[in-house]
């Protein structure tokens, strides 16, 4: 085992993420500043479309990651019978979920019941489709609907807070499903489909539009929560929830509703951009 993966498991996860919590708030100017420049130049962050361009002009470093960008910087696609990525970043895997298994990485696979944490929820997408999106430190942090959606109950899954960069998702098995996550169950024009916020390490606070801060606190269990009849209505490419950092999101659609592109592992995305298209009557 490489030693940047063993130390995944060694790692005190939690711990690590409080911390970097209270870090990335703490307003003393010199040391956000110091922040944001080190991933601005690291990462050659475009803050040209951003809503306020001058990086350091951010209260505290979370603020910068969770910027928003000008209006005119995306675009959903123009058919509307497109599926749209909900982020910024790369896609780690796409493609039809086989008997309830979604392909991780390199030989790893985990399965929906074990991502959503229930056998019940997951069965309406046991042959259906999957798309993984990797968000990095450089790319856009809030999640948009890629499509139309009543919310119909959010499950927050304890687990793990292992890094999702590609060298870990190559090496953990089922690491999608072990590390804490946010499930988003909403119900479309054509069935139901489900949106995961995924955390990782340093980086797994989690905040929806509805809810405001969900994670953390982390959950020692499963946590349901309802929103049945309160008619949380989100239109296509609306935003839905941020990543205060980075991480990844996962897609779920049933099989027969929608076609995908073919997409590669790798390939960037942006929100709004088309990932494949619904099935006319579907």
């Amino acid at each position: 085992m490489k030693p940047k993966v063993l130390l995944q498991y060694l790692l005190p996860h939690r711990a690590l993420s409080r911390v970097v919590y209270w870090a990335t708030r703490w307003t003393f100017a010199p040391w956000k500043n110091f922040l944001i420049g080190q991933i601005v130049r690291r990462y050659q962050v475009d803050m040209s479309q951003a809503l306020q361009p001058d990086a350091l002009a951010y209260q505290h470093f979370n603020a910068f990651f969770t910027r928003k960008l000008r209006a005119d910087a995306r675009r959903a696609d123009g058919d509307p019978a497109s599926l749209l990525s909900p982020a910024d970043g790369r896609i780690s895997q796409a493609g039809p979920i086989e008997d309830g298994r979604i392909f991780q990485a390199k030989g790893q696979s985990y399965t929906a019941a074990e991502l959503l944490g229930d056998e019940a929820d997951a069965a309406p997408y046991r042959n259906g489709r999957f798309v993984t999106v990797y968000l990095s430190p450089r790319d856009y942090h809030r999640v948009h609907m890629p499509l139309k959606g009543v919310l119909r109950q959010t499950v927050h899954v304890p687990g793990r807070i292992f890094s999702v960069a590609p060298f870990a998702v190559e090496a953990i098995p089922r690491l999608f499903a072990r590390n804490e996550r946010l499930v988003c169950h909403f119900e479309g024009e054509h069935g139901p489909f489900v949106v995961v916020m995924v955390g990782a390490i340093l980086v797994s606070s989690v905040a929806t539009v509805w809810d405001g801060l969900v994670i953390p606190p982390y959950a020692p269990s499963i946590r349901r929560k309802s929103f049945e009849g309160q008619n949380i209505a989100l239109e296509r490419f609306a935003e839905m929830a941020r990543f205060n950092m980075g991480s990844t999101v996962i897609l779920l659609l049933p099989e027969g509703v929608a076609e995908l592109d073919t997409l590669q592992p790798q390939q960037p995305m942006q929100v709004g951009q088309r990932l494949g298209s619904l099935r006319r009557g579907a």
